[in-house]
Formats: structure tokens, sequence, C-alpha cells
């Protein structure tokens, strides 16, 4: 069984404003494992954006032509 331990810290600061709204989100959706929604929406974002940023064979100027 192959266990994917998580021992990597990554930490970031928030203002007071946004950590309000943070919290007010994690409240209002009952949210209760802020690192699980924390890792979800930053790994969402990124499948994303690598999602889009595929390489294409034309330059994005030449397929609007």
């Amino acid at each position: 069984m192959s266990e994917h331990l998580r021992n990597q810290v990554v930490a970031f600061m928030l203002s007071e404003e946004e950590y309000r709204v943070v919290s007010n989100y994690l409240t209002k959706y009952n949210i209760s494992n802020r690192s699980r929604w924390c890792r979800e929406v930053i790994f969402s974002h990124i499948l994303r954006m690598l999602d889009q940023d595929h390489p294409t064979l034309f330059s994005e100027n030449e397929m609007r032509r």
C-alpha cells in the first residue's frame, strides 16, 4: 500500500479582511477541515491552469485567423 504522507509545510499570511472572508466562507459552507479545503482549492486551480496552458501546434494568433 502506497501512503502519501503530508510532511511538507506551506504557510502564507492573510490580512485581517482576507482571513475574515475565508473564515466566513468556511462557516457558511460548513467546512470543518481547513487544510483539506485549501489543498482542494489550490490543486483545482493548478489543474485548471495546466489544462488551459497545454502546448498547441499553432500560436493563439494563428488559430484565431
